[in-house]
Order: C-alpha cells, then sequence, then structure tokens
C-alpha cells in the first residue's frame, strides 16, 4: 500500500467534516479577543484552513479579508462553497499552497491564523518562517499540541514520540520568546474542543468501508489516535497562542542619552498633542531626579525603508513612565504616550508601551498607574484603579484612572497593593 493511498484515505475520512483538529467556535474567538485592537478590514492569513471554519468566523465577525491556504483542494472548494452561501465570497479567497513556501509578499497580513495546523512543519519553523508575512503591529494566532504534565506515561511518550514530540507550555513559551515574540496570551483548549473534532470524526470512521485502498490503515491510526485522547487526555492538550513580534515589528529601545533621541522626543510629543503641553512635561519630568528614571523613557522607530528592523529608523512614538507615589509607597505613572499622526494608528504607540512595560516589570515595580482612554489602555492589563482603593486628587471620571498591577499580595506572595491618593510629580502641575 502505497503511502499516497493512505493519505487519500485520511482526506476522504475527514471530507465534510466541520473541523480537522480540535478547536471550537469559542476558542477561535478568545483567541482573537486576545489579539486585540485590528485595523478596521484586517488582512488575515488563515494557514493550514481545511474547510474554513475559522476563516468564515474571521471574515463574518472580524471583517476580515481572509487569504486561506491548504494543500488540499477540496477543503478550498468547500470553503469557497460555504463563503458564497454566506455572502462572504468577496472576503475569503483561497490558495493551494505549501505554508512552509508561502507565495506571498513581506508584511502582508494583520493576523496570521494557525489552528491545529502549524504541527506539520513544526512549531519553531511555523514562528521562524511566517514572521516575515507579518505587518507592522500584525499579531500571530497559533494553537499548538502540549504536554500538560510535567510526568507522562510512557504509552503516552511513546505515541507522540512517534508522530510528534511534544513540549510543555514553559517550553513553548520559552520558544516563543527566543524566536523574538512577545506572548500576549495564551487560552488552554476545554475537552470539549476535542468533541467537536473526534466526535463526527469517530462517526464518519465507523461508517467508513475499510476495503478503499489505504483506508484500512487511516481507520487504524484513526482509531489509535482516538483512543489514546480517551486512555491518556489528562496527560496533553492544545494551548493557543497569541504572539506578536518583539516591538509589533517595530523596534523599540530606550531613549539614548543623545540631543538627537532628546530631539525626536520633543519632537513627536509636539507633534502629536495640539500644544506643546506634553512635549514641556517631559523636559521637565527629565530634570526631576526624584521623577526621572533611567530607562524608562521608551521610543519606537519605524522599520528602515530596506525592510530592516536595525537602528536608524525615524522616531515615530514615545512611552514615558517616572516615578509617582500613593499616599507615600512608590508607585509609576504612564504619561505622556504620544506617536507622530502619520503613524498613529499602526500600532506604533501599542509597541512602545508594551516595551516600556516589559522594562518596569523587569525592574520589579509593583505599580503602573495611567489617566487615559478606557478603551485603549486595558489591552495592556489596566483596570479601574478604585478597585484597589487608588484615587487622584482632582476629579476625573473613574473609567479613566487606571492601574496595572504586577505583584499581588494575595497570589504571589508579594507587597501589599497601596492604597490612597495618588501623588504626582511636580511638573505634572495637579
Amino acid at each position: 500500500m502505497t503511502q499516497n493511498a493512505i493519505t487519500n484515505a485520511f482526506f476522504a475520512l475527514h471530507h465534510g467534516l466541520p473541523r480537522q483538529g480540535p478547536g471550537s467556535d469559542a476558542t477561535t474567538r478568545a483567541l482573537l479577543a486576545l489579539a486585540g485592537e485590528l485595523p478596521a478590514r484586517p488582512r488575515v492569513l488563515d494557514l493550514g484552513c481545511g474547510p474554513g471554519r475559522s476563516a468564515l468566523l474571521l471574515a463574518a465577525e472580524a471583517g476580515a479579508e481572509v487569504t486561506a491556504v491548504d494543500l488540499h483542494e477540496p477543503f478550498l472548494a468547500e470553503l469557497r462553497a460555504a463563503a458564497d452561501a454566506r455572502g462572504l465570497g468577496d472576503r475569503v479567497r483561497t490558495v493551494k499552497a505549501d505554508m512552509g513556501e508561502l507565495p506571498c509578499p513581506d508584511g502582508s497580513f494583520d493576523l496570521i491564523w494557525a489552528e491545529s495546523s502549524a504541527y506539520s512543519i513544526g512549531f519553531d519553523t511555523a514562528l521562524a518562517t511566517w514572521r516575515r508575512l507579518l505587518a507592522p503591529g500584525g499579531t500571530l494566532v497559533v494553537t499548538e499540541c502540549e504536554w500538560t504534565t510535567a510526568d507522562p506515561s510512557g504509552a503516552a511518550r511513546a505515541f507522540w514520540d512517534q508522530h510528534y514530540p511534544l513540549r510543555t507550555t514553559e517550553e513553548n513559551t520559552r520558544a516563543a520568546l527566543a524566536a523574538g515574540y512577545a506572548v500576549l496570551g495564551t487560552v488552554s483548549q476545554p475537552e470539549s474542543d476535542w468533541d467537536e473534532y473526534y466526535g463526527p470524526l469517530g462517526a464518519r470512521a465507523d461508517g467508513a468501508d475499510p476495503g478503499a485502498p489505504g483506508m484500512a490503515e487511516a481507520l487504524a491510526a484513526t482509531r489509535a489516535e482516538i483512543a489514546m485522547r480517551r486512555e491518556h487526555g489528562a496527560e496533553f492538550g492544545y494551548t493557543g497562542y497569541v504572539l506578536r513580534p518583539a516591538g509589533g515589528g517595530w523596534r523599540t529601545r530606550p531613549e539614548a542619552a543623545s540631543g538627537a533621541d532628546r530631539a525626536a522626543v520633543r519632537a513627536v510629543n509636539a507633534a502629536a498633542f495640539p500644544t506643546e503641553a506634553e512635549a514641556d512635561l517631559v523636559d521637565a519630568l527629565r530634570e526631576d531626579p526624584g521623577a526621572w528614571l533611567d530607562g524608562l523613557s521608551f521610543v519606537a522607530e519605524a522599520p528602515l525603508t530596506d525592510g530592516s528592523n536595525t537602528p536608524g529608523g525615524e522616531v515615530v512614538a514615545h512611552a514615558l513612565v517616572t516615578r509617582c507615589h500613593v499616599d507615600g509607597a512608590p508607585a509609576l505613572c504612564l504619561a505622556p504616550v504620544a506617536v507622530l499622526p502619520a503613524y498613529q494608528g499602526t500600532g506604533a504607540g501599542s509597541a512602545v508601551v508594551r516595551a516600556v512595560l516589559h522594562a518596569v516589570r523587569a525592574r520589579g515595580e509593583q505599580l503602573v498607574l495611567v489617566l487615559g482612554h478606557p478603551d485603549y489602555y486595558p489591552r495592556f492589563g489596566f483596570t479601574p484603579a478604585s478597585a484597589y482603593g487608588i484615587r487622584p486628587s482632582f476629579e476625573v471620571p473613574d473609567e479613566a484612572m487606571m492601574a496595572l498591577v504586577l505583584d499581588r499580595a494575595d497570589t504571589d506572595g508579594g507587597v501589599p497593593v497601596p492604597s490612597g491618593t495618588i501623588a504626582y510629580p511636580a511638573a505634572f502641575g495637579v
């Protein structure tokens, strides 16, 4: 029996099934929510799309223009028919291609989506190969089968070592960080996601003709896989990763101690706001040794015109964190955050905020406060400060005064979160 016959038998088993791997619309929506704000009509690349359950959801609910890639033309035909039936034919384009050798220009997509498909080229290869396709600020969503126990049984390990050696979430997270990604969030897929896949597949297997070419082998492998999940399902599962290239495709770095950087930071703040008040504020904070913290003034640079991510691009965004206090306890204040008008809405602002918050975490700080738009800052983990008993000395809408707690006493044994009135540096004038 040839391998081609067995492969064709596997495809025949899966034709007409809603999914080609564990998943659900609920998990797709949870991963999409973690991806954060997208452009009004995001360009999405769905890799290993199969019959396109995720592609259809992304087109319908995210308003996306989806390029759906698979090697099996009958799956793509199913997707085209389903898209036309739902009035989404103009939103979904199918491409028959190898996901490891994609015929797409660099920077083509705002979102790359790969549910239950990265295994075909390997998690590490997928992260390295697909990164070039992301536009600045773009996001990669990928699900990966992993060990959920530190000590899997011999039977489970033998099965997966033969098919696709698994790692733990910690190991895959380290791999993502080493590949140059920030981990925006993860989703552990529930057992019901496996049921959505194995239920229809098991029923199909029960009705299949074992005499068809390659089908006996395909059925044996399928039943062994389902039995492994039934007997050892507590030992492995799928985790969804929401990843973004560090800096979101932008180069982010601490402001250098140079006249050029100071001038660029002032220019960004002066251009981003109606007056030069924020630019003057940064200069005043810079001269206050009780407020200024070296290494917590960050800039984002636009990529160079040659497409490289090396130093020398235009400074297009700035985020500053300085020292403040809450009833005498040290805290931090995020302000201002500024982006050149031409680059607003491109992800440069989010990139520089995430970069400075990473630096804050590395310092071991506990609390960051921000007075800002309640639709923007929650994406970084900020929540209303009033929940912690923290308030400014002036009147502001409750939802606009937010806090990011980095070390919680009730979970990590850290210092209790201070409560009381915020004392800003004198330069703020409040």
